[in-house]
């Protein structure tokens, strides 16, 4: 299991709910370009890059992407080739057996369910193989109105860190983030905390002095007399 990060979150700076939009606000200031890496054209192409994604990185998975969707443009492609073949295509991914498995079984579902599309709705992506509420709530997310919001190691992190939740398990934080998180930031709140988490809330060596949340994060390293530079005049 993932280690928790509950612990680091001492300091009292306040209420979360008090904290969360100067949070998402200064954390839109401070990362305007927080999107989602992964390269895609259609929904589909979505759909394959973020099942791809799972135990890898987004450059490893546009690395290999760039190839495979000039091969794979319709559901009925991945059915076509040998499942050897398919998974040779995608093992730099890692898990290629497990994830070439998970594809053919998503695309026969699309064909036979769903005339070759991308289902718009959470619970039929949450009915193809592969497919966990993680990677249901990035399709849908990308693809309009979030559902949800999506927990990776990135948010699971921060949240703990900025006290926003004192629960381990994605689905427990996820509903603690739904009900601190207004709606209307749910489609940008996980790409703020994935890119602030890999570019200064690191997991091992958090650059607190950087980070424009230090004195709303209960788990910052900076000394509160430090702070001031931060807190509204």
């Amino acid at each position: 299991m993932a280690p928790s990060y509950v612990a680091e979150a001492r300091r009292r700076v306040g209420p979360k709910r008090n904290r969360i939009v100067p949070i998402i606000e200064r954390l839109q200031a401070d990362h305007p370009d927080a999107g989602i890496a992964l390269e895609y054209r259609s929904d589909l192409e979505l759909l394959v890059s973020v099942m791809l994604s799972a135990q890898t990185t987004d450059v490893n998975v546009n690395r290999v992407t760039e190839r495979l969707f000039q091969k794979y443009r319709r559901p009925e492609d991945y059915l076509a080739v040998p499942l050897a073949e398919l998974e040779d295509d995608i093992r730099p991914t890692g898990f290629f057996r497990q994830k070439a498995k998970a594809l053919r079984g998503t695309m026969k579902i699309l064909v036979e369910d769903y005339g070759g599309r991308v289902p718009d709705r959470m619970e039929d992506l949450l009915r193809l193989p592969g497919v966990a509420r993680k990677t249901a709530n990035v399709v849908v997310a990308e693809r309009g109105e979030a559902q949800g919001i999506v927990v990776d190691t990135h948010v699971r992190r921060l949240s703990q860190r900025l006290g926003l939740t004192r629960q381990d398990e994605p689905v427990k934080i996820e509903r603690d983030l739904i009900r601190l998180v207004p709606r209307r930031y749910w489609n940008v709140f996980p790409h703020l905390l994935i890119w602030h988490g890999r570019r200064v809330c690191i997991a091992r060596r958090p650059r607190c002095e950087a980070c424009v949340l230090n004195d709303l994060c209960p788990a910052s390293r900076v000394e509160v007399s430090t702070v001031a530079s931060h807190a509204p005049a």
